[in-house]
């Protein structure tokens, strides 16, 4: 089958080379970041004065993605961020600084924006990225830093605005995308656009499958998105959108030392178990912006979000019903004129979400077999109740951001919030004690911050931040002392965070940002288990951390067909209190994390571009025994090659990526996992075909 795919697409190569050699754009574009105004901190700032860590990823990076289904990909070249993917499809464990490293899945602390709608529930839990089409997206600022004064706990660690593309400015526009490549993977795209009086309109479907790399590993998802802007006048502009997703993704899980010998097997219980995760959500919102004065204007933004999740795990099946529903409202007011100018904003941000959930037994058959590839949703369940409760969360939260401009090299910005989160749980279970309860949390915070523009080539800035961590849904509902019930144990983290930081540019084609940090955390969270329930996952405050670093960025095109790119992160993470871990490093943190990229276009139409993925040790445990326990890191090559062409109205590309090109063995993601089953291999060699063509 694979032979098949590659040999039509050698000659589907051949033929487009031989009848399209019109020439076309070159694929290095110089992209001026100088002048890419940000919106992650709510008010409209430009990059080159942003008092703060900030990374824009442009469409240089997001054209050539060669899957386009996961954000490990799109967020390759930014500094401060590590990506786990877990499974080789879309799921996967995202930390910023450290911080979420020990979520057993999702996001911790990162608020995650989809064109202006939040996709973190009420205590900042964010699930997935299931419903981000990546191949759709725009452009994604990453602001990175404890931003709690901007959008309460869900920005501990910073806050990713992905923002996805709008119509064509045509009447109607066509992309199709479609691409093959190892382990069985596929994904095909289609895509219509275009721009109608004041409408404009985008609507998207895609499909991906793939095996995986590992037995028990196979994943499959559809998106659908629709996006419609109407903008009948000058003063007002509504957005409205919707997103459809279905995806479902075996659960390999980790192995011990003692399996590595084959890394592609699956831990015992994930096929006896049949563990999996499927998500069904849909989500419907808007945004609108009124002017009320040349200047002044509000902002605002609604949504729901429905959900249907389960997942058997290997001591239960897990279901959750969520409805999930928010809005925010922000007012801004620009004053002065000449040397003088200040931005004023101030709003309501308002979350609630009522889940329904409950367990019962997963009865293991350790008869159940499974060919590579193949998916099933079977498994034995008992009749027994394990857990029958109601989840009822809402948080508010109110916030005051000022911008001032002195001049036109000197800025100053501050921002303070009050959050106030109550979770209620309801036992429905007939038992003899009750195990609802209450768990409320609240908090102000602040963050402030300067910039000065010395020259275009170099501009300063720092800045100050409180962060405030809740503990989550997914670490109240683990309750070590029942099924059902909160975790009332824990408390939320909270840190201050500070940095400075250097950037700049000369012309078009170089640009630089360099930040250093320092962030110390109090009640740092950890994950442990419990003799009577050994295959479930909980969490407590472990203590105190403080974690340092170096960011940095650099993109330099010395001529235009050329383009450099390099992302340099130096992590240095460690727990100060109590006695009993200070001076253990923070599990999966590595000290030195390094991508690098060459791309440069030759003969007209063709790229070609290499690149390298490389992370240092990194130590797994957080207790004492095993402290000095360590993976060591991995150093990875990739290459890609396109061909450009135009034929008629047809402008298209044709692209082959090879990942992994050495075939090394590496372990892709580690778990502080007290029962040994910590080690998730990575990948061998990979090979990508895709074709896109836009009409």
């Amino acid at each position: 089958m694979n032979k098949k795919i590659l040999i039509t697409g050698l000659l589907l190569f051949i033929c487009v080379f031989a009848f399209g050699q019109e020439k076309v754009q070159d694929t290095v574009r110089q992209e001026n970041l100088n002048e890419v105004v940000i919106t992650a901190n709510r008010l409209p700032f430009p990059i080159k004065l942003n008092p703060g860590a900030t990374t824009v990823v442009m469409p240089t990076v997001l054209s050539v993605m060669p899957r386009s289904i996961a954000v490990d990909e799109a967020l390759r070249l930014v500094p401060g961020v590590r990506i786990d993917n877990q499974a080789n499809g879309s799921r996967v464990h995202m930390s910023i600084r450290g911080q979420g490293i020990l979520s057993e899945r999702g996001l911790r602390g990162i608020k995650v924006l989809i064109d202006g709608i939040p996709v973190n529930d009420p205590t900042g839990f964010a699930p997935d990225f299931y419903d981000v089409d990546w191949a759709t997206v725009q452009n994604i600022e990453v602001l990175r830093g404890p931003s709690a004064s901007l959008y309460g706990g869900s920005s501990n660690a910073g806050v990713l605005n992905i923002s996805t593309e709008n119509g064509s400015d045509k009447p109607i526009q066509g992309n199709v995308q479609a691409t093959f490549g190892s382990n069985g993977f596929y994904k095909i795209l289609g895509q219509a656009s275009g721009t109608k009086n004041d409408l404009n309109y985008r609507i998207s479907i895609s499909h991906i499958k793939g095996n995986g790399y590992r037995n028990h590993q196979a994943f499959r998802g559809t998106n659908f998105s629709e996006k419609v802007t109407w903008k009948p006048n000058e003063r007002l502009k509504l957005t409205q959108m919707l997103y459809v997703t279905d995806y479902f993704n075996q659960n390999a899980e980790g192995l011990n030392l003692a399996q590595l010998d084959d890394p592609k097997q699956a831990n015992p219980d994930a096929i006896p178990f049949n563990e999996y995760q499927k998500t069904n959500r849909i989500t419907n919102g808007l945004t609108g912006e009124v002017k009320i004065t040349g200047n002044q204007y509000i902002h605002f933004n609604g949504y729901l979000r429905l959900t249907d999740y389960k997942e058997p795990g290997s001591s239960a099946v897990q279901y959750r019903y969520y409805n999930t529903s928010g809005a925010s409202v922000q007012y801004n007011l620009t004053n002065g004129e000449n040397k003088i100018i200040n931005h004023f904003s101030t709003g309501i941000d308002f979350a609630y979400q009522f889940i329904h959930e409950y367990k019962v037994p997963n009865i293991k058959d350790p008869t159940r077999t499974e060919e590579m590839g193949k998916i099933s949703e079977t498994v034995i369940e008992d009749t027994i109740m394990l857990a029958n409760q109601d989840i009822r969360q809402n948080a508010i939260g109110a916030f005051i951001v000022d911008r001032l401009e002195l001049g036109r090299k000197l800025n100053a910005i501050i921002s303070v919030r009050f959050d106030k989160m109550e979770n209620e749980l309801t036992d429905k279970m007939n038992r003899g004690v009750k195990l609802s309860g209450n768990a409320d949390f609240k908090k102000p915070t602040a963050r402030i911050g300067l910039s000065y523009a010395l020259s275009p080539l170099v501009n300063l800035y720092t800045n100050w931040g409180q962060g405030f961590l809740p503990p989550a849904t997914e670490e109240l509902a683990s309750n070590p002392l029942s099924y059902g019930g909160f975790n009332q144990d824990m408390v939320p983290a909270t840190s201050i965070g500070e940095e400075i930081g250097i950037r700049g540019y000369k012309d078009d084609n170089f640009y630089y940002d360099i930040t250093a940090f320092i962030l110390n955390t109090d009640n740092d969270f950890y994950r442990y288990r419990i003799p009577d329930r050994p295959l479930e996952t909980f969490y407590g405050n472990a203590g105190s951390s403080q974690r340092f670093g170096v960011e940095t960025y650099v993109k330099y095109s010395p001529f235009k067909p050329l383009l450099i790119q390099a992302a340099y992160t130096y992590s240095h993470f460690k727990y100060t209190a109590p006695d009993s871990i200070s001076g253990n490093w923070l599990p999966n943190s590595p000290q030195h994390q390094l991508y690098a990229g060459i791309e440069v276009n030759f003969l007209k139409n063709f790229s070609f571009g290499i690149s390298t993925e490389f992370q240092s040790k990194w130590y797994i445990y957080t207790d004492v025994v095993n402290k000095d326990v360590n993976q060591a890191g991995f150093n990875l090559y990739h290459a890609r090659l396109a061909y450009h062409f135009i034929i008629g109205t047809l402008d298209g590309e044709l692209s082959i990526y090879g990942r992994n090109l050495t075939n090394a063995d590496y372990m892709g993601f580690t778990e502080p996992d007290p029962g040994g089953n910590s080690y998730q291999p990575g990948p061998g060699r990979e090979v990508f075909g895709s074709v896109k063509l836009q009409f």
